[in-house]
């Protein structure tokens, strides 16, 4: 009976020292479990910085060999809407077409700053912010070449060499348009006007480019390379940031910004400094209609 009365406190504390460690360990896992559902508008809002990585791809970004210092549109645009959050823009890394969606998944930055032209396989990963405007596609041939003028589906064929960039979207258009034609691939990061300069020198047929990327070229190499589309585009992309799926709180604020920016014309002013001649590139189209005077 003596023995029995002196266990008891003994067991009476025992057990409460186990709920206290239990207790804290649930709490722990609690706080870790916590923090690694923060959404990204969550994260964003309270360290005050939207994370932004980059592919150098004029005129969206454009980056200066001598300072490293960003500009173009996308940067513009993206450091308006921080700024009109009170946020601010860390610009992490810069990436490739292909490896860039790597990134966002492992959580190294939130949202690539550079504009990225939406399609199917991009969207079963990724979600995009509205567009900031939408560019147009045409198929471009060596000055003078005319065999497939007025007769696009031409290029169909195993003996056209269409001339493409790893992990870009004008290669996925080339697969889905012309899938029988035979490719000139090119490393990610490669300058788009080595694109144009294949076409040009006959190692390649045709390429798939913006108007405003072939207008680059010209002016630096006239009578290279010319429109063979007769006017119409191939495609035409919204341009957009991408971030990761689910981020639904984060697009909200990003989007509601952004058209707030395209209303007041803010950013027709950002695309007019890069463009150089009309027509480059679409604007988007405002969401009213003015009244009849």
């Amino acid at each position: 009976m003596f023995k029995e009365t002196i266990r008891s406190p003994f067991i009476v504390l025992i057990v409460f020292i186990a709920t206290l460690s239990l207790s804290a360990c649930v709490a722990s896992s609690s706080s870790v479990q916590t923090a690694s559902k923060q959404s990204l508008y969550d994260r964003v809002i309270r360290t005050g910085k939207i994370r932004c990585a980059y592919v150098v791809y004029a005129p969206d970004c454009i980056k200066d060999p001598n300072t490293g210092k960003l500009s173009g549109i996308g940067i513009e645009a993206i450091e308006l809407v921080a700024k009109k959050l009170g946020l601010q823009v860390e610009w992490t890394e810069e990436v490739g077409w292909g490896t860039m969606l790597e990134g966002l998944q492992t959580g190294r930055y939130d949202l690539v700053a550079s504009l990225v032209w939406t399609n199917a396989n991009r969207a079963k990963l990724m979600s995009f912010s509205k567009p900031l405007f939408y560019s147009p596609i045409f198929v471009f041939a060596r000055k003078g070449d005319h065999r497939y003028k007025g007769q696009l589906e031409k290029i169909n064929s195993p003996k056209v060499k269409i001339v493409t960039i790893d992990g870009e979207t004008a290669q996925v258009v080339a697969d889905a348009d012309f899938p029988k034609s035979s490719r000139l691939s090119m490393p990610q990061m490669t300058d788009y006007s080595q694109v144009s300069l294949n076409i040009a020198s006959g190692k390649a047929d045709i390429a798939l480019l913006e108007q405003i990327i072939a207008d680059q070229y010209l002016r630096n190499n006239p009578n290279s390379i010319e429109n063979i589309s007769d006017g119409k585009p191939i495609r035409v992309f919204p341009n957009c940031w991408m971030f990761n799926r689910g981020e639904f709180e984060f697009k909200a604020m990003i989007d509601t910004v952004l058209e707030e920016v395209i209303n007041s014309g803010a950013m027709d002013k950002i695309i007019s400094k890069y463009e150089k001649s009309a027509n480059e590139l679409y604007r988007v189209a405002l969401p009213y209609q003015l009244p009849k005077q």
